[in-house]
């Protein structure tokens, strides 16, 4: 009686940890292919027929200059943009 009463134990430790270490596993694997999915690398930049980039290149600063965006920006963050800064005021 005994003997199977250890069996069903290491059977039912056994599994238990595999049960464990598939959560775990399953949990890392999607924390770290959330991280790169939430990190996409540049896209590369097209040149048009009069030689001027069509697309920023990357690690540039591009302003935005939307008219309803500029309505609701400072003056000191404007000229942060005009200077070609990332702004780092509101």
């Amino acid at each position: 009686m005994l003997n199977g009463f250890r069996r069903l134990a290491v059977a039912a430790t056994v599994a238990g940890s595999m049960l464990v270490g598939g959560v775990g596993g399953a949990a890392l694997y999607a924390t770290t292919l959330g991280a790169q999915a939430a990190s996409p690398s540049p896209s590369p930049t097209s040149s048009s027929g009069s030689g001027t980039p069509s697309a920023a290149a990357p690690g540039k600063f591009v302003p935005n200059e939307d008219p309803a965006h500029e309505a609701t920006e400072s003056a000191a963050r404007e000229a942060q943009e005009n200077a070609g800064q990332v702004p780092t005021v509101p």
